[in-house]
């Protein structure tokens, strides 16, 4: 999974569309036919399982035929047991016990979305876990065929069950990653190669040697492998890797060479129930992972601080939902309250305020009116009046037109770092005004040294760079820092 920091947020469906796409799931709605099905005289054994004779009826009762029918009935089984779809009872020496429909049956026909979908994150545990075990006649070929198969010794095997989990855990992390991060793919499939490449290949590693393309084509066969297995949970939408790339088990699949190409080598896509899947395991595991619309019930505060680590797009849809749930005045007043302040962070919320602002209407007027008189709030209120169309809005003064400036260079700063659009603000404000470094250094604003040495970086003047610079100096030397 992802590091200890913040992820992007995810923006996720509502439990209702959720909870009914995991009702459609094929296993889950396998494991409720099969837990109607089971009665007093269906038979399991000591596992829970269904024993070999039962197979053939339940898979003819979910309606399966081929090669791979009872296969799917004794999966569907094992869910319906691990999700409390069915019960078991104790039994005697002789039986594994018997078969009741389980509580949470009835929760999928009568219970809310979130019942429904906490009985899919149980049935999705089960598969992961199913996911992450070797193909079992490999395991026997590797001990000598079935009659080895009652005591397995797993030391002797090439199969490390927790290195394995951590593996699956790792690729459906850097796949969460790639689906919420704005700039990933998003709801276009990932190249299987890619998704490997990932675990295996070092960030700082230039060309690939051939021990690390043999470790990333061995990756892409046991993935190919796991998400077939996860696609009837509904956690991926899968296109297979071609089997003819297989053809001679002796060689390595090559190279892709084109785009039309690595569509052969496996496609995989997060659904919409598998971002709600993923992220509630990662909070299970203590990671920050943050949804759309999640602060939309708490303070202006938690809004502008919340936002604060969000992607531009990401920021603008939270603040969006937030806005609509409050009448304009009162969101505007408590917007502006929150945006006070003198720390670092204090810049950025007060950007994305004036993001908040730009959507409340002309009911706001007051509250902006309000703070006209206040240092930090009265260069944004008159920029809002006046975007507004509002009458009578006094010009400001010098001293806060320079306050405005360093605390909007500040903020876009902590948006964005060095970004394009950041270095053209900066050309554009030296060339707009022939002494702002003049005046600028002697701004009281705490980031008023950080904003000028950054613009002595980011201008492409060697000479205004150089005026920047030694306006962030005495910035510096007056503020003691």
């Amino acid at each position: 999974m992802p590091d200890s920091s913040p992820l992007p947020p995810v923006r996720l469906h509502s439990e209702a569309e959720l909870a009914r796409d995991a009702l459609s799931t094929p296993l889950l709605s396998r494991a409720a036919l099969l837990a109607r099905w089971a009665g007093p005289d269906t038979r399991v054994d000591a596992g829970g399982g269904l024993v070999e004779e039962q197979l053939p009826a339940a898979a003819e009762a979910l309606g399966l035929t081929g090669d791979d029918a009872v296969a799917h009935a004794s999966e569907a089984w094992r869910v319906a047991v691990d999700t409390g779809l069915v019960e078991i009872s104790d039994g005697d020496d002789d039986s594994g016990g018997t078969v009741t429909q389980g509580e949470d049956l009835a929760l999928l026909a009568g219970g809310s979305p979130h019942d429904v979908l906490g009985i899919w994150l149980a049935a999705l545990d089960t598969v992961l876990a199913d996911a992450a075990v070797p193909d079992l006649d490999g395991v026997l070929d590797a001990v000598g065929g079935e009659d080895g198969a009652g005591d397995l010794d797993l030391s002797g095997l090439d199969w490390d069950p927790e290195a394995e989990a951590e593996f699956l855990d790792g690729v459906l992390g850097n796949l969460y990653l790639l689906t919420v991060t704005e700039e990933g793919p998003g709801d276009a499939p990932v190249p299987l190669p890619a998704l490997a490449a990932s675990m295996i290949v070092p960030s700082d590693m230039g060309e690939p040697t051939n021990d690390v393309l043999e470790q990333v084509s061995d990756a892409m066969m046991r993935l190919d492998d796991q998400f077939r297995l996860l696609e009837p949970v509904g956690l991926v939408e899968y296109q297979p890797v071609d089997e003819a790339l297989m053809a001679d088990a002796d060689e390595e699949p090559a190279a892709p060479v084109d785009d039309t190409d690595v569509s052969r080598y496996g496609m995989v896509r997060l659904t919409p129930l598998g971002r709600y899947g993923l992220r509630a395991r990662l909070l299970e595991a203590g990671h920050e992972a943050p949804a759309v619309g999640e602060l939309a019930d708490k303070g202006a505060d938690a809004l502008l601080d919340g936002t604060a680590t969000f992607p531009q797009a990401a920021a603008q849809a939270e603040i969006d939902q937030w806005v609509r749930r409050r009448a304009p005045l009162d969101a505007a007043r408590d917007l502006l309250t929150a945006a006070r302040g003198q720390d670092t962070a204090a810049p950025l919320r007060r950007l994305h305020c004036q993001q908040a602002l730009s959507l409340v209407g002309a009911e706001a007027e007051p509250a902006l009116r309000e703070v006209l008189d206040d240092p930090e709030l009265g260069g944004l209120a008159r920029v809002w009046l006046t975007e507004n169309g509002c009458a009578d809005v006094p010009a400001p003064s010098e001293d806060l037109i320079f306050w405005l400036t360093i605390d909007t260079i500040a903020a876009q700063l902590a948006a964005e770092g060095n970004s394009e659009e950041l270095r053209a603000l900066v050309e554009g404000l030296a060339a707009q005004h022939g002494g702002f470094f003049t005046a600028a250094w002697r701004v009281e604003h705490p980031a008023t040294a950080d904003v000028l040495e950054a613009m002595g970086r980011l201008h492409p003047d060697k000479r205004i760079a150089k005026e920047a610079r030694k306006a962030a100096f005495k910035a510096r030397s007056q503020h003691g820092s």
